[in-house]
């Protein structure tokens, strides 16, 4: 019996890859022993920020849903700071994986709405939720409407760097998480289905694969995942506000990230949360240009490279960081 003439492939994170991702893991590992409070904070929001890219590239780019309401998780994750951490005196480390059971419980009636929905619609619909899980948290009198609470008072309780560092290296597991789960996902055969059911679900559902199934695992998965990020975020930030903790611009930050970076890429959202956070340092104090600067970039990206800067350096030089494509070559066994 000869072997079939052609095979699928899958390449493997290159020696150097491996090497070069446990240093610099070691080296972040260690920065609250070496490094002010200033730079632990910095690096805790990036950590923040690119699992929230993460998750919203494994929605838009792999899984083909365009969640532009992504913000109602964060919002999530920020109060149930609020309500485990000052009304139920949980320890607000352990609420970082609370927030993420609670943003599965609440994406279930979510989804089942915006699944409803296709296309555009799917992502003002998204979009709509959020605002309304604002609302409501702004009109509960208990959590004091528009002005939001103050969560001083659980972070008080562990001396200044213990609670810096403990945030940090919760930071650090869950984007790595973040990266190598998603890695893991996508070299599966679940993976294979996902990407499948974002090309074209007719096709999909045609080979057998359970669309509503993968669109939920996937959904549930960056709801918890985007929750817990949310938690460790606020964390740094002392106080939760409705307005805040369900802005949009958590979710326009996701988007910047992985459009500029490389949508459907596990190395464009890396580049891309660097880049926000270079410019965030640098230009932050241009006020509203700053925004309008980060838009046309954006534009410009979109319009010029689509495929993003990932895309642009894999097309000018052979690198490969997290591989997650097959590809279709001979078969060496093949008669």
């Amino acid at each position: 019996m000869t072997a079939a003439k052609y095979r699928v492939a899958s390449p493997k994170i290159g020696p150097a890859v491996v090497v070069g991702t446990l240093l610099l893991w070691v080296g972040l590992f260690t920065l609250p022993w070496w490094s002010g409070f200033a730079t632990i904070r910095l690096v805790t929001e990036f950590l923040c920020i690119l699992t929230l890219a993460q998750m919203w590239n494994l929605l838009a780019g792999y899984g083909g849903l365009l969640s532009m309401g992504q913000q109602a998780f964060v919002g999530i994750g920020a109060y149930s700071l609020v309500v485990f951490g000052l009304f139920l005196g949980v320890s607000v480390f352990w609420i970082v994986p609370i927030a993420g059971l609670v943003a599965l419980i609440l994406a279930v009636p979510t989804g089942l709405v915006a699944f409803r929905l296709r296309g555009a619609y799917f992502a003002i619909g998204t979009w709509v939720l959020a605002e309304v899980y604002r609302l409501v948290i702004m009109n509960l009198p208990q959590m004091r409407g528009g002005s939001g609470l103050s969560i001083a008072p659980i972070l008080s309780r562990y001396p200044i760097s213990d609670r810096f560092s403990w945030t940090f290296w919760i930071a650090l597991a869950l984007c790595t998480v973040s990266v190598l789960g998603t890695y893991a996902l996508l070299r599966s055969r679940w993976g294979l289905a996902l990407t499948a059911v974002r090309d074209s679900e007719i096709a999909s559902e045609s080979l057998g694969v359970s669309v509503p199934s993968i669109k939920w695992a996937v959904y549930l998965i960056a709801a918890g995942v985007t929750a817990m990020a949310g938690a460790l975020l606020f964390t740094t930030k002392l106080r939760v506000s409705p307005d805040a903790a369900f802005s949009m611009e958590w979710t326009i930050l996701m988007v910047f990230a992985v459009m500029i970076g490389g949508i459907g890429t596990l190395e464009g959202p890396i580049i891309g949360a660097l880049l926000y956070f270079v410019l965030r340092e640098t230009l932050s104090g241009w006020g509203t240009y700053y925004w309008i600067l980060l838009g046309l970039l954006t534009i410009v990206v979109i319009l010029w490279a689509p495929k993003g800067l990932w895309g642009l350096m894999t097309q000018r030089w052979p690198v490969q960081g997290f591989p997650v494509r097959r590809i279709v070559e001979k078969n060496p066994q093949s008669r």
